[in-house]
């Protein structure tokens, strides 16, 4: 290893070390963490392939004796590449190329895109914490100082009154100008911006109290009688202005640290995906590549205990997968020869080669992660009271501060000048816009974040907002409430055709069809072996059937409707239909030839956690609906099974939209459940629209919410989750609200004509710190509830 020494060396505020590749600008000393000029004469030291620079040779020795004791608790950030866009994860709105503040709220811009967030710590967090760090160790020996009488420290009679007041200004000087110069680069934004926020309070309190407390040491012989005390002195609030700062400081690393909680759930989803896969040649070699390698086609190695890497299929072997990522049920999948895998999820026994299908961002997991990274950004309609709130919440407090600074000076005891200076001071600092505009953002980053672990995918802020607020869930039967994945139950023969000649001759026509029955009557056929022919003339008829011709016979397969239509007398299959009905079955009339051939029937089993389901949406006070395009008597068993409410049959992708509509248009607030295509038009007009993950893209685009798990008990972890999630919104807002309408009069002076109480600017310092971490904390609980 080589060492150079140093002949020039700055310190000052970073967020990383790099290498030598990196040598343009300035890097973090990894041990300190002061701000270098890399160079051929900076002190460095080299580790493991990487050059690391240092203030001092002190620090350079400390890192050479115990290397990863630093990198590894300091970590290493990688920048977020060139054109990446950032927001404001308070005001979405806010958009912006590479990394800087909000003008509005004045917090850091954090990468719209979860994967092009760097690793590593959050830079802001590590510059906060310094600046706290030298604000604290300043700034204890200033309120020591001036409130050292009250510690029972008499510190300024053993120096003198007026060493004492220098030493303060000395000692807070670098605190309010170094450690607090964020906060007044974010309050000059601020006016720039015509844009006033919490960061203007704090900008004109501490400054106001700083530059104050400056004149009164220099050039105390300036103020008039009004600002002096009994002994003709004139009052300095350095401790104000520094403790001010460092309270400040330390409510914004708790919230930075509470912020990085947040996106625990996304970083979580990230990490689920390995960063290699293990590729097979087409000789039969085996070797490990990057995951961002490899490509649509490949043939990729997953052992048991691995994590799948991308969307593909099981090409050769069998295993149990974990999908509890995707589906938040903790039970192994079986997977074989054909079946679909998806990257994130879990090899739990069976080695096997898959192929890939999709890669980098077309991944499920990096769709989901997306997703939940948008509905982070996007709004509740709540929000909205809250920004009407805010708009005029800053120039309110801004007028309480002067009319409270004027009733002091003309009502107040002497020195009413300073008391009128510590109440506006005071009611500046106190107040907290920050608690009102993290109340409702905070808990729905959090909820969208907790639902993504369970499986629960929200598009958007208001759907969580809708859907607490739901009492009538309509569901489509297929899929939602059974398998969906029907098997041929029953073949009656009603004429001179046999049973696999009237299912072979279906299956032909199916086969063309797209159907989901379609593919149980070909399934059936091929397991009795039958061979299936060519189809001419294939028409389907929407909510009825198809027709066609196999083997130049005409052949119809579908409703009693589809028979009349087609001149087939269909009567004398009506009461075994009816029979099978009765079972939950569906049933479909089979005409060969102009005449009526026979009826198959398929079953598709309901799940096997539907009922218990049901219970508790209806514990959760919801009425069930079930909308189906299939025959009333197979909806009206599956729905006697399961205790459903109300049922409509018989229903044409047109009905379900204006049966969501109708019930709309009422009292009732209503939410839909579908998966298949036929349901987007009824999901986008309803309240809240659900999809099945299972079901077509249409309808999860259509959808607010889309559950991985295509089930109702997916169903019943997203309502818990809504009603949690607005319950700890409107938590915040009671507390953020309560808080400023309580802090900010006492901090005026309310109590002083009753209790002599007046209320001190670090006290007041304390308080906003607190309140923003109080709802930040609260909002944390969401990652703990049980869904």
């Amino acid at each position: 290893m080589q060492e150079t020494q140093r002949t020039d060396a700055h310190g000052a505020c970073c967020h990383h070390h790099h290498n030598d590749s990196e040598t343009a600008g300035q890097v973090t000393d990894p041990v300190c963490g002061m701000l270098v000029t890399p160079g051929p004469d900076a002190i460095s030291y080299d580790y493991e392939g990487a050059t690391y620079y240092f203030c001092r040779e002190g620090c350079r020795d400390k890192f050479a004796a115990d290397p990863e004791k630093y990198l590894s608790d300091r970590g290493e950030p990688e920048p977020a590449p060139p054109g990446t866009l950032y927001t404001c994860p308070m005001d979405p709105e806010i958009v912006q190329e590479g990394p800087g503040t909000c003008p509005i709220c004045g917090m850091a811009l954090e990468p719209m895109s979860p994967a092009a967030a760097p690793s590593g710590p959050d830079p802001e967090l590590v510059d906060f914490t310094r600046r706290l760090i030298v604000g604290a160790v300043l700034g204890v020996p200033v309120l020591i100082l001036a409130m050292g009488p009250m510690l029972g420290l008499p510190v300024k009679q053993w120096i003198g009154e007026d060493i004492a007041r220098w030493a303060e200004l000395i000692l807070a000087t670098p605190v309010v100008l170094w450690s607090g110069w964020p906060f007044f680069v974010r309050c000059v934004a601020s006016f720039r911006n015509m844009r006033p926020n919490m960061w203007t309070l704090i900008g004109l309190g501490v400054g106001a109290a700083y530059a104050y407390s400056v004149v009164a040491t220099i050039a105390p012989g300036i103020f008039p009688d009004a600002f002096r005390g009994p002994d003709g002195s004139v009052g300095v609030y350095f401790e104000a202005a520094a403790m001010i700062v460092v309270l400040v400081l330390v409510g914004q690393v708790m919230e930075l640290r509470a912020r990085e909680k947040t996106g625990s759930a996304i970083r979580q989803l990230l990490d689920l995906a390995p960063k290699t896969a293990r590729r097979v040649a087409e000789d039969g070699t085996e070797e490990d590549v990057p995951l961002e390698q490899v490509h649509v086609g490949d043939r990729l190695r997953v052992r048991p205990g691995e994590s799948i890497p991308v969307d593909g299929v099981v090409e050769d072997g069998r295993s149990s997968v974990d999908e509890s990522m995707l589906t938040g049920e903790p039970v192994a999948v079986e997977k074989t020869e054909g079946d679909e895998v998806t990257g994130g999820t879990l090899n739990t026994s069976g080695s096997f080669i898959m192929r890939a299908e999709r890669v980098g961002s077309d991944t499920m997991l990096s769709n989901i992660v997306e997703m939940v990274a948008q509905a982070q950004r996007s709004r509740a309609p709540i929000q909205r009271l809250v920004d009407k709130v805010a708009a005029y919440f800053v120039p309110a407090v801004v007028g309480v501060a002067i009319i409270a600074f004027i009733a002091w000076s003309i009502f107040g005891p002497p020195p009413a000048m300073a008391y009128a200076l510590v109440a506006a001071v005071s009611v500046l600092i106190i107040a907290c816009p920050c608690a009102l505009g993290l109340a409702t953002p905070m808990s729905i980053m959090v909820a969208t974040g907790r639902g993504a672990q369970s499986g629960v995918l929200v598009r958007e802020a208001q759907a969580l907002e809708r859907l607490a607020a739901v009492d009538t869930l309509i569901v489509d039967k297929t899929g939602t409430l059974t398998e969906g994945a029907p098997k041929l139950s029953d073949a009656v023969t009603l004429g001179d055709v046999s049973e696999d000649e009237m299912l072979r001759l279906a299956a032909s026509l199916e086969r063309a069809s797209e159907h989901p029955l379609a593919e149980a009557f070909v399934e059936a056929a091929k397991e009795r072996d039958l061979k299936l022919a060519e189809t001419e003339d294939f028409e389907a008829r929407t909510g009825q059937g198809i027709i066609g011709k196999v083997e130049g016979r005409a052949i119809a397969v579908g409703t009693p409707a589809l028979m009349e239509a087609e001149g087939v007398d269909a009567a004398k299959g009506q009461k075994p239909a009816n029979d099978m009905r009765a079972q939950g079955k569906t049933v479909v009339f089979v005409a060969i030839g102009g005449e009526l051939a026979g009826l198959l029937a398929v079953a598709d089993p309901i799940k096997e956690r539907a009922a218990e389901a049901v219970r508790a949406l209806h514990d959760a006070g919801l009425r069930i609906v079930m909308a189906t395009g299939d025959n009333r008597e197979t909806a009206q068993a599956v729905a006697k099974a399961l205790g459903i409410d109300e049922v409509h049959a018989d229903l044409m992708p047109q009905d379900k939209t204006q049966l969501v509509r109708k019930m709309a248009e009422g009292e009732a607030v209503v939410a839909m459940a579908g998966d298949g295509i036929n349901d987007a038009p009824a999901l986008a007009a309803s309240d809240v629209g659900i999809a099945m993950g299972t079901g077509a893209d249409v309808s999860i685009e259509s959808a607010g919410l889309t559950l991985l798990r295509g089930d109702l008990n997916a169903i019943v972890r997203a309502v818990h989750l809504a009603r949690a999630t607005m319950r700890n919104i409107r938590q915040n807002l009671v507390f953020a609200f309560g808080y400023n309408a309580l802090g900010v009069p006492i901090a005026a002076g309310v109590l002083y004509p009753f209790f002599g109480i007046v209320l001190s600017p670090v006290i007041a310092a304390a308080a906003m710190s607190l309140s923003s971490v109080s709802v930040i904390t609260n909002s944390l609980r969401l990652r703990g509830i049980k869904l």
